[in-house]
């Protein structure tokens, strides 16, 4: 338990992690990857040149400033992060090489401001924090479907739209599949070997099916941006990984789910609300719902740049012509307009339960507009591509 004059030395520093919060762990990245570069093996160095990982971190740091007299406020947002964390093997021999590193950007950023007293308070609370996480993410743990990583032999790879396959794996040594909640993903550790790569890379893909029957079924889009070879990992598995190959996963994670209470229910719609690739955990959402309760009103909302990226396009017919009451939309965004508060307005009623997951540009514009609808934050769930942190708004300031 933190004394009353650490938790108010931490209140104190709220407005300069609000300034500094993102300097702050940018540093901190920066030192404790350069000294413990083992470490390299865990972390995806595409969030960290993106910021998404140090946004992530500082918002986490920042929202503990905020709360530090009730950390339990913070519950929801540590146990998606341990999901996270438990996925990419994450252990609690992590935490004292993280709390050393965040005291040393501390120092460093702050410079003379960051006093004795200061650094000593943040070390307290920095412990006091770092057991929730621990304490959570050890019930995790304990109840996952594998310890560590597992081996798995690809058995299909199939091709659903221009820049994404679907991969369906089976486990080897007799490992059962365990039954998948709707909204899951897995975590593969790969060792692409491109550009003198020396590590580990581990990447989250969404589960695209509750039907194991086969294997665990998983979509990775190529990842490609202007100016910019295709991602490590997607490249990897896109063009080197092949039917018959091996690769290793952590059991399924997150808590991007269905409301099971509105499931078997028919008064509130269900809206799967999707840009490109996010249209897969989505897929396994519909399949349990129409496999559930059919009646149910159901409103799919699939964008794509073209017909082209239109991801599982037979997949998704194929379900919902199992729906008894569904509408459907598929926008193809070069002939289409963008979906925007007057198509949400009119096709999606403020009182349905609405799962969203896209780009994070998009995500966030659909979320924005919910709002703005009086869409009810709890009839809003998301699943972005990266840190969830990095989205959650606590006053962090952006630099310019």
């Amino acid at each position: 338990m933190l004394s009353a004059g650490t938790r108010e030395i931490i209140k104190a520093t709220v407005p300069v992690l609000e300034e500094h919060g993102t300097e702050i762990t940018t540093a901190f990245y920066k030192m404790m990857l350069s000294e413990h570069t083992e470490l390299l093996n865990i972390f995806n160095k595409t969030n960290q040149m993106k910021g998404a990982q140090p946004t992530a971190l500082a918002t986490t740091v920042l929202a503990a400033a905020k709360h530090i007299d009730d950390l339990s406020v913070l519950l929801p947002h540590v146990r998606q992060i341990g999901h996270k964390h438990r996925a990419l093997q994450i252990k609690p021999e992590h935490y004292p090489i993280v709390g050393e590193y965040l005291l040393k950007a501390i120092a460093k950023v702050l410079g003379d401001a960051a006093t004795p007293a200061i650094i000593n308070a943040w070390g307290e609370a920095y412990g006091e924090i770092a057991d929730v996480f621990i304490s959570v993410e050890k019930t995790m743990y304990d109840s996952e479907a594998w310890p560590g990583w597992k081996p798995f032999t690809v058995v299909e790879k199939e091709k659903v739209a221009s820049d994404i396959y679907q991969f369906t794996v089976k486990p080897e040594a007799g490992l059962v599949v365990p039954k998948i909640v709707p909204g899951q993903y897995i975590t593969v550790n790969t060792h692409p070997t491109r550009e003198h790569n020396k590590y580990d890379a581990l990447r989250h893909y969404s589960i695209s099916s509750i039907d194991t029957t086969n294997g665990i079924k998983f979509a990775v889009k190529l990842e490609t941006s202007e100016n910019n070879p295709a991602g490590l990992v997607s490249d990897f598995l896109h063009n080197e990984v092949n039917v018959g190959d091996s690769i290793k996963l952590s059991a399924p994670a997150g808590d991007f789910e269905l409301n099971e209470e509105l499931v078997k229910q028919n008064d509130v719609p269900l809206v799967l609300l999707s840009s490109g690739v996010g249209v897969t955990p989505l897929l396994s959402m519909l399949e349990y719902q129409v496999n559930n309760n059919p009646e149910r009103p159901i409103i799919w909302i699939q964008s794509s740049k073209n017909e082209e990226a239109e991801a599982f396009p037979k997949h998704v017919t194929e379900l919902l012509a199992k729906g008894k009451n569904v509408k459907r939309y598929f926008i193809h965004t070069n002939v289409h307009k963008r979906i925007n508060s007057d198509f949400l307005k009119t096709n999606v009623p403020n009182h349905a339960d609405a799962y969203i997951c896209g780009s994070l540009e998009f995500m966030q514009s659909m979320i924005d507009n919910l709002k703005v609808l009086e869409h009810k934050d709890d009839m809003i769930h998301y699943e972005p591509f990266g840190p969830k942190m990095s989205t959650v708004d606590v006053g962090l300031k952006k630099k310019a």
